[in-house]
């Protein structure tokens, strides 16, 4: 039963190149296939989220931790009476414009494209993917998935102003995106905040003990814990904790966000779309609780010194190649040199360099720049 502010699939906007239904599978289910099936998709499990293969090949990339913002989201719509297809469908693709190295990656490249006047956004760049680069139909490029689906990818985590982005028009920028695409960014950050907990404890830069006196929240939860399983092993223990830790905070995103949905008396998509702000959130309590929980990951993970060493090295091997590539773009893939002719170089270099795999990086650094450092060395910033 999907509630009146859903999206229904048979008022969706279609597809760019129109195609006749197919027999047993609605407009979204085929667009959650297309991803699957995209290269780009399969190309996130070679990609970093976090923790680079140097610790586990146990630790998530982008491609596991997509499957996880996709349950978590999926879970989440279904409980607000939301199209489930276009959710799952929306949590695929969100991160599907990664570059290699993690969010150390899209800042070396945005970096090297600022010095000729263009950006990097990876929002952006999927768009792209889908609607370009992707090649596996003879009638046209791209995926050619519906319109909501698309218009999720560049609105589901920031707003684009018509005027500075004049090329996205026809994406309602001037609209909230509906409640399905509005879920996937908080959906993500839950996602990302417990497992890089659960990740940072595995590759023991956290400490269990460091957690408990520093996150009020997991502490709160293992007294629980403890007493259930006293005698149960550590890393069992912080299971039970982390598994109620997500529950807690899925939970109260459905409940506050069903709260906000009665008291702003929605009852359409129109409502959604013309509303105030965006709708999904947590109650004041929970967030207090989010944030403590990834300030805390901001200070002792993402800028840890252990992990800032793979981080200029990340960047120094991006740059380096976009250097190369400006200077000598005859090393191009003949398909890129050939879109030279059509777009900025430097663009053009974003894009090849955006697509590449962790692994895939590094090999063409090694063949035209020369060796990386080995692993654990500290590059000389």
């Amino acid at each position: 039963m999907l509630a009146d502010y859903a999206v229904r699939v048979e008022d969706s906007r279609g597809r760019r190149y129109p195609q006749p239904p197919h027999p047993y599978r609605n407009a979204f289910q085929r667009d959650r296939d297309r991803i699957v099936h995209a290269r780009a998709f399969r190309r996130l499990e070679a990609k970093t989220q976090v923790f680079t293969r140097r610790y586990s090949d146990h630790f998530r990339n982008r491609l596991t931790h997509t499957l996880e913002v996709s349950q978590i989201a999926r879970t989440i719509g279904a409980q607000l009476g939301l199209n489930v297809d276009l959710v799952e469908a929306l949590a695929l693709v969100h991160d599907i414009g990664h570059p290699p190295f993690g969010h150390a990656g899209e800042k070396a490249l945005n970096v090297e494209m600022q010095k000729h006047g263009l950006f990097f956004d990876h929002n952006l760049h999927a768009l792209r993917i889908v609607e370009d680069f992707e090649m596996r139909y003879a009638a046209f490029r791209g995926l050619n998935l519906t319109f909501e689906v698309r218009e999720g990818i560049i609105k589901h985590s920031r707003r684009y102003d018509p005027t500075e982005f004049p090329q996205l028009a026809g994406y309602l920028l001037d609209q909230n995106p509906p409640l399905e695409a509005q879920l996937i960014d908080i959906a993500d950050e839950l996602a990302y905040i417990t497992a890089d907990l659960d990740d940072g404890y595995e590759a023991h830069l956290l400490s269990f003990d460091q957690i408990v006196a520093s996150v009020p929240v997991f502490s709160k939860l293992f007294a629980e814990v403890e007493k259930l399983y006293p005698n149960a092993e550590e890393k069992l223990q912080f299971n039970e904790v982390l598994r109620r830790l997500l529950d807690r905070f899925a939970g109260d995103l459905i409940r506050t966000t069903r709260h906000a949905l009665e008291s702003s008396d929605v009852h359409s998509l129109d409502d959604i779309r013309r509303g105030p702000g965006l709708l999904p959130q947590l109650s004041p309590e929970v967030d207090t609780e989010r944030s403590a929980l990834k300030e805390f990951l901001h200070q002792n993970v993402y800028f840890s010194e252990t992990l800032a060493i793979e981080k200029v090295e990340a960047e120094r091997v991006i740059g380096e190649l976009f250097a190369l590539f400006m200077a000598s773009p005859q090393l191009l893939p003949a398909s890129y040199q050939e879109k030279s002719h059509e777009e900025p170089l430097p663009r053009i270099i974003c894009d090849y360099i955006a697509g590449m795999t962790d692994h895939y990086i590094f090999q063409q650094h090694d063949r035209h720049v020369g060796e990386r450092l080995p692993a654990g060395a500290r590059p000389s910033v």
